[in-house]
């Protein structure tokens, strides 16, 4: 009982500092949402505040959210599986097979006189959608033959060193201005995510998250190894299929609209169990989605700080790395 009420604290926290985080990002950027000028307290917000609000702000703090929690649930399942405390949701490749698809669209169409670039945003998050989908199928294929979860997670590292060679083959050969484009999109970011594009990216999501919803009993048999996990009646090839397509669903749909993000998905798990002391999938899998979307708010209110915001990854590296050394030196 004293546990449970210590659980529902954690939680009426996480859910009242993620209210106060949401309207802290909203209001925050180059120009102060409430401001003089955009704000008037007889007649509320101007037309361009309305704008501003409706247009940017909103969409880029529900992305936030949604990033926060997806790369995070998607970070504590991987390392759960590979029973690995550094594991991290790009750590199957997905991410470098998303970098792939962009740096082809970004680079190589112009290379062949193709304007795929041209299509904007449609186009940068439809291949890098194509190419986390085409890592996923490769390491679906390979779980087929290899059992050894070691010997997969090896796997999906070679696919993704080999995409990412791929990637600084491109490089070389690119023009200056595709280059650029591919750069800043690997830098991350929150800001070019609109209605529209918001809409697809939280159908991915909530696909992802229904898959991790029906896996959670799996996980807490995995916890104990495979072996009891068997004895518990737990199909762990099947098991092991899901957590590989709910991971793609939630760090590949992030990281077609978003770019990277780093250390999320490795150091809020963490965070989430140190929080509410249990590895109980029931209760760290909604705790890690809140830490993550809470984590994340802050990073984007950081980056919003400044004149020229900075990329989201790099105000999450600044979170995430101390923590990961702390692990290191911790175990």
């Amino acid at each position: 009982m004293r546990l449970r009420k210590t659980y529902s604290i954690w939680y009426a926290a996480l859910v009242a500092a993620l209210a106060v985080f949401f309207v802290l990002d909203i209001c925050s950027g180059s120009i102060w949402l409430l401001s003089e000028g955009l704000w008037s307290w007889s007649d509320g917000l101007s037309e361009l505040g309305k704008n501003l609000l409706l247009q940017l702000r909103l969409p880029r703090a529900i992305t936030a959210i949604l990033a926060g929690a997806a790369l995070s649930v998607s970070g504590l399942m991987m390392q759960t599986l590979f029973r690995n405390p550094l594991a991290g949701p790009y750590i199957l490749g997905v991410s470098s097979g998303a970098g792939l698809g962009v740096a082809l669209v970004t680079m190589c169409s112009t290379m062949f006189g193709f304007q795929l670039v041209a299509l904007g945003q449609v186009a940068v998050a439809t291949s890098a959608i194509i190419g986390a989908a085409a890592v996923l199928l490769l390491v679906l294929v390979v779980a087929r033959k290899v059992k050894n979860n070691v010997s997969l997670l090896i796997v999906g590292m070679m696919i993704g060193s080999i995409a990412g060679a791929l990637v600084n083959l491109i490089q070389n050969f690119a023009n200056p201005d595709a280059l650029k484009l591919f750069i800043v999109w690997t830098l991350g970011s929150l800001s070019s995510v609109g209605w529209s594009e918001l809409l697809i990216l939280a159908v991915v999501i909530i696909v992802g998250a229904i898959i991790v919803l029906t896996l959670v009993k799996p996980l807490n048999g995995l916890l104990l190894g495979e072996n009891y996990a068997r004895a518990l009646g737990v199909h762990i090839d099947h098991t092991r299929r899901l957590i590989v397509i709910a991971t793609c669903l939630l760090a590949g749909g992030i990281t077609a609209f978003c770019g990277p993000i780093a250390f999320v998905g490795v150091a809020v798990p963490h965070i989430a169990r140190g929080l509410f002391r249990t590895s109980n999938h029931r209760t760290t899998v909604p705790a890690t989605a809140l830490v993550g979307a809470n984590l994340l708010l802050i990073c984007d209110i950081i980056c919003n700080l400044f004149t020229y915001p900075l990329p989201i990854s790099t105000t999450s590296a600044l979170f995430g790395a101390p923590i990961i050394i702390w692990i290191i030196i911790k175990r």
